[in-house]
């Protein structure tokens, strides 16, 4: 099957030479063709360029060509969403009330909400039941405009659970059309049986978790939830140490309620990325220089639970990349929405729209190791693109928040 978009307004975000990750001051380019053309075969990126220079008698003997004019339409490189739990057994608007009386994150934690609540849902639910449901939410996220997505695990923590959770995002994997990475998350919080004993329940995650999923093959990457009230260094640290034993690249919840020095022990480790960020200040940032540690904002988070804003503009500043993900999940950040965290980037964060377009796209795919694959417009990369309603302009992505400006969906080539 090859697809020929003609006529594309703006092709967004091209690369003649593609890049791991764009940095500091380079995150606010974003390159673009006006007045372009894109050719789609066999699922991959084949050729691009700008009208004038389209000659048709190259595609006259191509099979099953599907034409699209996207006259006054841009086309971009579909979102790549580093962080979400969208597997997850209820929603959880009950909490989201007491939020709005009052109550903080941790003190909705301590009387056995948040993660625990889940971790309790998830017993009871079966993985056909939790299979269905995130089928639908990758189907929503989707048609909003994302194209790959990491899934963690963490609401189960217990061994029977969280492999239950895995199972069930393998089968996502396996059967929805989107790129999905998957993280082993059962350092997610500390279950009420394991209250005070927090290294009894370490020792679970390493001697009897972590060797069953990777005997199934049921984890790309392993996360560790280090903050404050949650798991401490020296537990983040055993808990990495055994999961790289197995081949298991780290990516790390860090900093996103006090100065854990999770970012810090993330660079250790080499982690992939570390995420949240709210506290993050010069020795941080310090640290994460010259790295190949991305550092990801979750603004969705902080948003919905009315926390400080990690500090974007200070980092780039510095030097530093940024990646932006949504956080998808049931207890603080209940959308999967990357147009929105486009918009959230410039409103809340400050961000021009071009750092958070690359923030969305080559950053992003990177933070969860698919930027080889994904995250621009580059010849042979994996056809993950959507094609906007007629906009004026790049800027009107964030501008315009609300509504949905994704048209047409194209993943690995087809339009869905």
């Amino acid at each position: 099957m090859a697809i020929l978009i003609k006529n594309i307004k703006e092709l967004v975000q091209v690369e003649a030479q593609p890049v791991q990750f764009v940095a500091g001051k380079k995150m606010a380019g974003i390159n673009t063709i006006k007045d372009a053309w894109l050719f789609i075969k066999d699922g991959s990126i084949a050729d691009f360029g700008l009208m004038s220079e389209l000659s048709m008698n190259k595609y006259i003997n191509v099979k099953e060509l599907t034409e699209i004019d996207a006259h006054g339409r841009m086309v971009f490189p579909a979102f790549c969403d580093s962080h979400t739990h969208l597997v997850y057994p209820a929603s959880r608007e009950i909490e989201y009330i007491d939020k709005i009386r009052g109550l903080s994150y941790e003190e909705i934690a301590k009387r056995g909400g948040g993660i625990l609540n889940s971790a309790k849902k998830m017993q009871e639910v079966g993985e056909d039941e939790l299979y269905e449901s995130a089928m639908l939410r990758l189907d929503e996220i989707m048609h909003l405009g994302t194209g790959a997505v990491e899934i963690k695990s963490g609401y189960g923590l217990s061994t029977e659970s969280e492999l239950k959770m895995l199972r069930v995002i393998k089968r996502l994997k396996q059967n929805h059309p989107l790129t999905i990475k998957s993280s082993f998350l059962g350092a997610h919080a500390v279950p009420d049986k394991y209250k005070g004993n927090q290294s009894e329940y370490v020792d679970l995650i390493i001697n009897e978790m972590i060797p069953q999923l990777v005997a199934e093959d049921l984890a790309d990457y392993i996360d560790v939830f280090c903050d404050r009230g949650f798991f401490t260094l020296e537990s983040t640290d055993r808990i990495l140490n055994a999961g790289m034993k197995y081949g298991l690249r780290p990516k790390i919840h860090a900093n996103e309620l006090d100065y854990s020095g999770g970012i810090q022990l993330g660079v250790k480790y080499n982690a992939l990325s570390v995420d949240h960020l709210e506290y993050t200040g010069d020795e941080e940032i310090k640290a994460l220089l010259n790295t190949q540690t991305m550092p990801t904002i979750l603004p969705g988070a902080a948003f919905f639970l009315g926390m400080i804003y990690a500090p974007a503009r200070k980092m780039m500043d510095a030097g530093l990349p940024i990646a932006l993900a949504s956080d998808f999940n049931p207890g603080s950040s209940p959308s999967g929405n990357m147009q929105l965290i486009l918009s959230m980037a410039s409103i809340l964060y400050k961000m021009l729209p071009a750092e958070a377009i690359n923030a969305t796209t080559i950053n992003s795919a990177y933070a969860m190791g698919v930027e080889h694959e994904l995250g621009s417009i580059a010849i042979g990369k994996k056809a993950n693109v959507f094609i906007t309603n007629q906009i004026p302009s790049i800027e009107f992505m964030p501008y315009y928040y609300g509504s949905n400006k994704v048209e047409t969906i194209i993943i690995n080539g087809e339009i869905k």
